[in-house]
């Protein structure tokens, strides 16, 4: 088993250009450290149905209360004003946005843990196995604790080829001796992930699933 590169084709061109919006950086860096509820305000605002602040304060009441702690309401108002931010753009780059920003948080979290040893975009490859066209959004590169995950914004995302694709690259890394942990990192609610995953019938008992509420577990 061994990483290598995406091409740099032209999905990867638009791709690192979508990575390096300075807007994409900054949401990631916040919801890293934020509590769950947090995360859950920055899916709603980012999801676009309305850009109206006020509203979203009035919906998150907790978030944003007088007597809740100076660093968490600042905190919250900065989610709230990058959440807005990636709102207001058109769908298609919105969802770009949205994707970059799941594997963003993943690889802070994951670099708390395991250091340099995490990269973005790379193939796992193994002998004798045709090379999978896509690349794992985020792999861990360390000896004794290698693993590979794919992130979506959204439930809907988890499909019959995304679960595939991790199955097949555990499978085929057993078979050559090594332990590859393979994961679902998914900025949505667990109970949503848990519906659409037993709607498939593609392997996936061996898949872990970390989502809104257990994203922190990837830095410990």
């Amino acid at each position: 088993m061994r990483f290598q590169d995406a091409a740099q084709d032209a999905r990867a061109i638009t791709y690192a250009s979508i990575q390096s919006e300075p807007v994409v950086a900054e949401a990631a860096e916040l919801l890293a450290d934020a509590s769950a509820a947090q995360r859950l305000l920055a899916r709603a605002v980012m999801n676009g149905e309305t850009l109206d602040p006020e509203g979203w304060r009035r919906m998150f009441p907790t978030l944003f209360a007088e007597d809740s702690s100076p660093e968490g309401r600042r905190r919250s108002e900065d989610i709230l004003r990058v959440s807005l931010s990636i709102a207001d753009r058109g769908d298609e780059v919105r969802n770009q946005l949205r994707g970059a920003l799941v594997e963003s948080i993943t690889e802070i979290l994951l670099r708390r843990r395991m250091g340099p040893g995490v990269r973005r975009e790379r193939r796992v490859l193994f002998d004798g196995v045709r090379a999978e066209i896509h690349p794992y959004d985020v792999t861990v590169e360390l000896a004794g604790a290698y693993a590979a995950f794919d992130c979506k914004w959204g439930a809907r995302g988890i499909n019959a080829d995304v679960l595939h694709q991790l199955e097949d690259a555990r499978s085929h890394a057993a078979d050559e001796g090594e332990q590859l942990v393979v994961a679902l990192v998914v900025f949505d609610a667990v109970r949503s992930c848990r519906v659409r995953l037993a709607r498939q019938t593609a392997p996936h008992k061996r898949t872990a699933l970390l989502a809104l509420e257990n994203l922190d577990a990837l830095a410990r």
